[in-house]
C-alpha cells in the first residue's frame, strides 16, 4: 500500500513538472529520500569518529602543554603567524565556495556547481602549498623531532638587534628538550589535518567530472551535501588548531 502511494505521488510530480528528473536509488532502499537520509546519517557517524580522534590529540596537546609550558611557549613562538593566518583565510574561502557548490547543486546550476568545486579544489591546494613552506622551514631549522633536533635556539636564543636582549626566554637544556614534544604534536595534528585535506581534494577530483556530466544537476545532490559536511569539518578542525598552536601565549618578538 505504501509503495503504491509513493509511486502515485512520483507519477503525479512528474506529470506536473515534466522537466524534473527524479533521482534513482539503490534496490535495497525504498525511496531516494531514504537513501539520502541513510547516506547523511552514515557521514555524521563517520564525523563523530573523527571528532573523537582529533579530540584525543587536542587533549594530549593540552596535557603536555600544562606539564611543559615554558617549552611549549618557546616552541610555539617559532611558528609563523602570517603563514598560519593566510592558511586560515584560504581555508575559510574554500569552505565558502563549497557552501556555494551545495547551493548550485540544489538549484541545478551545473556550470556554477563545477566552478565552485574547482575553486574549492584550488584553495585546498593553496592551503597545502602554504603548509609545505611551513614544514620546509622546520626542516631547515632542524625542528623535526629526532636525533638531528636542534635545541640551541631555545637554550641560547638570538638577540634582538634593536634592544640587544634575547628574543626569547632562555630554557634550561632539560626543558629545551621538551620542545620536541611540542613539535611532535604539531606535526601529528597538522599532518593528520593535511592528510584529510589531501583525501578531500582527491574526492573533489572524483566529483568534478561527475558534476560536468550533470550527475548532480537532476535532483541527486546527496554526494555533494555529504562531501560538504566532510570539508566543513576539516575547516573547523583548523579553526581550533590555529589558535591552539600559533596564538596561545604568543608574545611580540
Amino acid at each position: 500500500m505504501d509503495n503504491t502511494i509513493v509511486a502515485t505521488t512520483q507519477e503525479t510530480h512528474v506529470e506536473e513538472h515534466p522537466h524534473v528528473s527524479l533521482p534513482q536509488h539503490r534496490h535495497h532502499f525504498e525511496t531516494a529520500e531514504q537513501q539520502r537520509e541513510a547516506g547523511t546519517f552514515g557521514m555524521w557517524l563517520f564525523l563523530l569518529t573523527e571528532i573523537m580522534f582529533f579530540g584525543g590529540l587536542f587533549f594530549a596537546y593540552l596535557l603536555y602543554r600544562n606539564w611543559y609550558n615554558p617549552a611549549f611557549v618557546a616552541a610555539s613562538n617559532q611558528l609563523s603567524i602570517p603563514l598560519g593566518t593566510a592558511n586560515t583565510a584560504v581555508l575559510i574561502a574554500s569552505g565558502f565556495f563549497m557552501a556555494l557548490a551545495v547551493w548550485a547543486a540544489e538549484v541545478r546550476k551545473k556550470s556554477l556547481l563545477v566552478l565552485m568545486l574547482i575553486l574549492t579544489t584550488l584553495f585546498g591546494l593553496a592551503f597545502l602549498g602554504v603548509k609545505y613552506f611551513e614544514y620546509k622551514e622546520k626542516w631547515e631549522k632542524h625542528h623535526i623531532p629526532g636525533t638531528s633536533f636542534d635545541i640551541s635556539e631555545f637554550v641560547n636564543p638570538p638577540l634582538n638587534p634593536k634592544t640587544g636582549k634575547p628574543m626569547e626566554e632562555p630554557l634550561a637544556p632539560d626543558m629545551a628538550q621538551k620542545t620536541q614534544v611540542f613539535f611532535s604534536l604539531y606535526f601529528a595534528m597538522t599532518g593528520m589535518h593535511a592528510l584529510h585535506m589531501i583525501i578531500g581534494i582527491g574526492l573533489l577530483f572524483w566529483l568534478i567530472p561527475r558534476a560536468q556530466r550533470g550527475d548532480f544537476s537532476a535532483g541527486y545532490v546527496a554526494p555533494i551535501e555529504n562531501f560538504a559536511l566532510y570539508w566543513h569539518f576539516v575547516d573547523i578542525v583548523w579553526i581550533f588548531l590555529f589558535p591552539l598552536l600559533y596564538l596561545i601565549n604568543r608574545h611580540p618578538v
